[in-house]
């Protein structure tokens, strides 16, 4: 790159560098890349932000196998990168069926990123995918954890780019001299997510006239805020299966008190839904005799006396 340093690439290397002050010289990074604007421009301002923090850096390509030419794309997206300097992997994943299409593959890529043992994962979120995420959450009626979106850091897993939008990461590409992979899937009516990047974001920025996604990711943000210390008090909660000490707390306490032990159990967290936690706050407040509420991930929360337990379901119900 020559002449005047882009502004959006130095918000894009801001970001990442804020990203990643926690990390010390040697961190081991790998950026997780699908060939699009988005994860492209992130391994880029990477690329960068590494070699001046001596990271060690590694853009790992999963190819799902899903679409006809994957592979393709993703030599495409590795020899660009390469071109810049970046070590590239790229890795062929067998997709299950098991939670459905999206969910198996997202546990199969999260399953490739994780094999090298990086002290960080990047992943190229941008303030549209937070929008969308809020709107998709909304229409679930999934409760607040669902229309916090996700959240910028969540262990090693950073989303430095949540506060760019997508056609930052494109003038990102394009400074970059990077070619971008547009998914078909992203314009793609049968998918709701598709449709709401389509149609329901464009009519709410005419409607309500302008900064809808900056709008949905600000109360994503608060949210969030609202909802960690709502959790760090549920986590405070002494002998949390007792009935007796349920009872005492605020609803939202105890729905969250609830819902760390169903996890501490071993329930699915991704499967567990505001339905579920609203079966088991019945057990607490409205019981009438109920056997057992099932719960994701093969377990039953019981009821006996003044006591909550959780047990593996019984084979044949």
């Amino acid at each position: 790159m020559g002449g005047a340093l882009d502004r959006a690439v130095a918000t894009g290397r801001n970001l990442v560098r804020a990203a990643l002050l926690d990390l010390g010289p040697g961190s081991r990074l790998v950026v997780g890349v699908s060939g699009g604007a988005d994860s492209l421009a992130l391994a880029a301002v990477t690329a960068f932000v590494a070699d001046r923090a001596s990271y060690e850096l590694i853009a790992v390509i999963v190819d799902h196998q899903l679409q006809s030419g994957s592979g393709q794309v993703a030599a495409t997206a590795a020899g660009q990168l390469r071109d810049l300097g970046v070590e590239t992997e790229v890795v062929r994943v067998d997709v299950g069926r098991h939670g459905g299409p999206e969910a198996a593959a997202r546990r199969a890529r999260h399953e490739a990123l994780q094999r090298s043992a990086p002290d960080a994962v990047l992943l190229g979120h941008t303030l549209d995918d937070q929008a969308e995420t809020v709107l998709l959450g909304l229409g679930r009626g999934s409760g607040p954890r669902s229309i916090a979106g996700m959240p910028p850091s969540d262990g090693m897993t950073r989303r430095p780019f949540l506060a760019l939008r997508r056609a930052d990461t494109e003038r990102i590409c394009r400074a970059h001299g990077l070619q971008w992979w547009t998914d078909p899937h992203n314009s793609d009516p049968a998918y709701r997510r598709s449709r709401i990047r389509a149609e329901v974001m464009p009519v709410l920025e005419d409607v309500l006239g302008g900064g809808v996604a900056e709008a949905l990711a600000r109360t994503a943000e608060q949210v969030r805020a609202d909802g960690a210390y709502l959790d760090a008090l549920a986590a405070d909660v002494s002998c949390p299966l007792e009935v007796s000490t349920l009872l005492a707390l605020a609803p939202a306490i105890r729905s969250r008190a609830l819902r760390r032990t169903a996890l501490e159990a071993g329930v699915d967290g991704s499967a567990l839904t505001s339905t579920h936690l609203g079966e088991l706050d019945r057990l607490v407040t409205d019981w009438r005799g109920q056997q057992r509420i099932e719960l994701p991930g093969g377990l039953a929360c019981v009821r006996v006396g003044d006591v909550l337990s959780y047990v593996r379901t019984p084979v044949g119900g």
